[in-house]
């Protein structure tokens, strides 16, 4: 899906693609050629610190990263324009969880790549004081050109330039 949406940007066929990696009935998988998981995505993600889910989660979660790795090279390989195309796309990865075995919504793992954003830096916020993910947002609609000052629950911008 990734290659997919790497050649519709490309293209130019579109400016917004939306992936899902993962859903609720996601059945088990291979892992590797010769290994399956012994459970769904979603249910190896309630792990419940089972050492044999874990691994197996962890070992999935990288080979993710491994494919938006490709994709985000692929992107900066390829001009567009005057620039590369990764610095006119945005690439917005993460999770709604936290952390999915406790369903903890709070400081969620978001990377953010590409788009013209100062990049190379972990941005990390206190868990009693947490910054509205929404910031986030209204701050990629802004690098947009969209004239917007607020999203959702946000309650202002991050600092990304």
């Amino acid at each position: 899906m990734l290659a997919m949406a790497q050649l519709a940007l490309e293209s130019d066929s579109t400016r917004i693609v939306t992936l899902m990696v993962d859903a609720f009935a996601t059945p088990v998988f291979k892992l590797h050629p010769d290994q399956n998981t012994t459970d769904g995505y979603h249910n190896l993600s309630h792990h419940g610190q089972a050492v044999e889910k874990v691994n197996q989660l962890e070992d999935a979660d990288r080979q993710q990263m491994a494919l938006l790795h490709k994709l985000l090279k692929n992107l900066a390989a390829k001009p567009d324009g005057d620039a590369r195309l990764l610095d006119r796309t945005m690439i917005l990865y993460g999770s709604n969880m936290g952390d999915a075995n406790t369903h903890d919504n709070s400081n969620l793992p978001i990377l953010l790549a590409g788009g013209g954003f100062k990049h190379g830096q972990h941005l990390a916020f206190k868990r009693d004081a947490n910054t509205p993910l929404s910031n986030l947002f209204v701050t990629m609609l802004q690098q947009m050109g969209a004239e917007a000052d607020a999203f959702g629950s946000s309650t202002g911008v991050l600092t990304l330039r």
